[in-house]
């Protein structure tokens, strides 16, 4: 029995690990040349020579205004479906299309295909067109706008950026994506390659959320173009070539808010009447020919008023305007300048006015020098006696 334990312990150790992907080992074929994996081969119908073991169907709604055209389109679509065993039926009572197969339909994939023509017919895309759906190259995506955003203005300002002028951005669209697409109601409609039906629904919600506009869009896919012809940029990030929109924020105008009015449970005062209005003027109680009377003289005082309000009109223009009289700053700096000057000779003169009389006062005697005589000092006030 020990030996048995130690056995089990060791199977139990010597078990590898597992891990994701263990069977994922190249194969023989992934490196061939010569398949292309992106390739959608055409069916053959000797893959499925039983059928369908069951009967599928699918069957959509259309509007009223797309009955008159259905109907006389509906034969090319039925002989269409025929050639792949898949049978169609437009009920007009009920306003609905159904297609279903039948014991000659080999494709199982084709159901899928007649589902998506049916939802591009009742969406008002041509019959012609629609029919190149069954193509195995072609495929569809219906994108649905009517719910991005409430406000209806809005919208349609939106979606017609989506269209352009004279559809110029529509079709620009279409030759670079090459895609089929129409702009019609809540929804947009596209055919073609998987590849530009992603581009077309990220072109579609960025206009319709508002996040970039399809012209910017257009020029990115121009400048993809142009780089796809390069080989030596095959391989590389080509985000350094493309431009970067920032969107910009518009200042909007703020909205006056409406102040409420008080709800009250009374109702408003009645206005009064025109007899009211006539019995408090005392008009009421006038006769006819004072009442006529009284219109004119105030017609006349209206147009009297109007007359004397011409009259000054007329006359303001031919009355001349004032002449503003500009003041050079150069003669106010001349004048400060005569100013100056005239205070500087006064003082000039005030000073040689001064050294005049202070000649004029000399005594010669004080110049005359004694013999033995010391020059007398000049008494300070202090010295003088008091009185």
């Amino acid at each position: 029995m020990e030996a048995d334990g130690a056995e089990n312990t060791d199977i139990s150790n010597t078990k590898k690990p597992k891990h994701k992907g263990k069977h994922d080992k190249p194969k023989p074929w992934d490196e061939d040349p010569n398949i292309d994996r992106w390739k959608i081969e055409k069916f053959d119908p000797s893959w499925n020579q039983g059928g369908m073991l069951d009967v599928s169907s699918f069957s959509t709604l259309f509007p009223k205004y797309r009955e008159k055209y259905l109907t006389d389109a509906w034969p090319m679509v039925k002989s269409a479906l025929k050639e792949f065993g898949i049978d169609c039926e437009l009920n007009k009572n009920e306003g609905s299309m159904t297609v279903k197969t039948t014991i000659k339909t080999r494709d199982p994939y084709i159901i899928v295909k007649a589902r998506d023509l049916i939802k591009l017919l009742s969406r008002s895309v041509p019959a012609p067109q629609a029919i190149k759906i069954l193509n195995d190259d072609m495929s569809c995506d219906i994108i649905k706008i009517g719910n991005m955003i409430r406000n209806k203005e809005r919208f349609v300002k939106r979606r017609q950026n989506l269209v352009g002028p004279n559809s110029s951005t529509l079709k620009a669209l279409e030759l670079l994506t090459g895609c089929y697409i129409l702009v019609q109601g809540n929804t947009v409609a596209a055919m073609g390659s998987f590849k530009g039906l992603k581009q077309v629904r990220r072109i579609v919600e960025d206009c319709i959320q508002n996040k970039m506009h399809p012209v910017y869009h257009i020029k990115i896919l121009m400048m993809k173009k142009e780089l796809e012809k390069d080989p030596a940029l095959k391989n590389e990030n080509w985000d350094r070539f493309l431009p970067k929109y920032k969107k910009k924020t518009v200042k909007q105008k703020k909205v006056k808010s409406k102040k409420k009015k008080q709800d009250t449970p009374f109702p408003p005062p009645q206005q009064p009447s025109m007899e009211d209005i006539q019995l408090e003027t005392g008009e009421y109680f006038l006769s006819d020919k004072k009442k006529q009377a009284k219109k004119w003289h105030e017609k006349q005082e209206k147009q009297l008023e109007k007359t004397a309000e011409n009259k000054r009109k007329r006359e303001a223009a031919f009355v001349p305007p004032k002449e503003l009289i500009k003041e050079d700053p150069r003669t106010d700096a001349d004048n400060n300048k005569d100013v100056a000057a005239m205070a500087m000779s006064l003082k000039k003169k005030a000073k040689e006015f001064g050294k005049q009389k202070s000649f004029e006062n000399v005594n010669p005697e004080d110049y005359i020098a004694t013999s033995g005589e010391q020059p007398r000092k000049k008494k300070s006030k202090r010295d003088e006696p008091r009185s």
